[in-house]
């Protein structure tokens, strides 16, 4: 059997670790044969293929990004790009094909499986953590330790200059990132898209922290809004799949703050730091896991699945289960971190 493998939407670390569990068994245990489609989607689109085999993915467990490199490419917005998939699939003699992504990427193989009889498995990459079905994704476990280690490194030099600092973090309409890695790092307000804030309570809590002299941290997820405002964007352009660019508003915030509370205000905005560099343990542990269970999925010929976590074990799910419908913070969870603001 011959075999596809791509990795789409927004890099994170961890993905090697999928491509490299992924080869491995499937070469030792099954005797597969490999093909790495370059750049998501627009891989198999163009036919831009790269061999996959066992000292193609030797020693790449620890590095961040992807061998396969990635793109937000939308076949189903290209001219016959449906077509050329599988007519690129028929030449490479490809008879499934991993996809390895996020809500979009993964979102294109539910209806590649669904509506086009194209034999796909998925495995769920996000740093943001918002893909139902699974309890965690790998990248993500990377991505909070990354916030986390900068919260603590800010709340030093806030307490020197009795300055707030504005931490903003990725997540898009998920404030999983920012929830983690406010609580871990002790920040004093944490504000997510799922609950819009007001900005004057914002700076009571602010208030309160000076008059104990301590110079407090906001995290703030680049998707969150203000109760009588709007989404903050970079600007208005949109990529294939429909999304806008976030982030803006960690200065929008220390801006309000500043002229609000008389308190000088800085924004550290994290932005693509979160997503690069190498794999924290548990994500590789997760990505690796979730590659070794993705081709046994394969072998198994259950297509439209994907590989998901619960608990400790790893489960197949359909894959438009799993895209339908993003993964948000519960309103009881978020609640529990408010003991710490102010």
């Amino acid at each position: 059997m011959r075999v596809g493998v791509l990795t789409g939407g927004g890099d994170c670390p961890g993905l090697n670790a999928v491509i490299r569990g992924i080869v491995r068994k499937g070469t030792q245990e099954y005797g597969y044969e490999f093909v790495g489609f370059r750049d998501g989607w627009r891989g198999p689109m163009e036919g831009d293929t790269v061999p996959l085999d066992i000292p193609a993915v030797r020693g790449i467990l620890p590095r961040g990004g992807t061998i396969l490199g990635s793109s937000r490419t939308n076949p189903f917005k290209e001219n016959d790009g449906v077509r050329h998939i599988k007519e690129t699939l028929a030449k490479e003699e490809i008879e499934a094909l991993i996809a390895i992504g996020g809500e979009d990427t993964l979102g294109v193989a539910a209806r590649l499986s669904g509506e086009h009889a194209v034999p796909c498995v998925g495995v769920p990459k996000t740093i943001d953590n918002d893909l139902s079905a699974t309890d965690y994704t790998f990248g993500f476990d990377t991505a909070v330790g990354v916030a986390t280690e900068a919260i603590d490194r800010l709340h030093t030099t806030a307490e020197s200059h009795m300055r707030v600092l504005v931490v903003e973090v990725m997540g898009r309409h998920a404030g999983w990132i920012a929830l983690h890695s406010g609580l871990a790092g002790g920040a004093n307000v944490i504000l997510i898209p799922e609950q819009r804030f007001d900005i004057e309570q914002v700076c009571r809590w602010i208030d309160s922290r000076f008059k104990v002299r301590y110079a407090p941290i906001v995290v703030v997820a680049e998707g969150a809004m203000p109760k009588d405002g709007q989404m903050v964007l970079k600007d208005d352009s949109t990529d294939s799949f429909g999304h806008v660019r976030l982030s803006g508003v960690g200065e929008w915030l220390a801006k309000e703050i500043e002229s609000r509370t008389g308190k000088e205000a800085r924004t550290t905005v994290l932005g693509h730091t979160q997503r690069g560099g190498t794999p924290s343990a548990f994500d590789r542990w997760l990505a690796t896991r979730f590659g070794l269970h993705a081709i046994d999925a394969v072998r198994d010929g259950d297509f439209g699945k994907m590989v998901a976590l619960r608990g400790t074990d790893i489960v197949r799910v359909p894959i438009a289960e799993a895209t339908a419908k993003l993964k948000t913070v519960d309103p009881a969870l978020y609640s529990e971190a408010g003991v710490f603001f102010g």
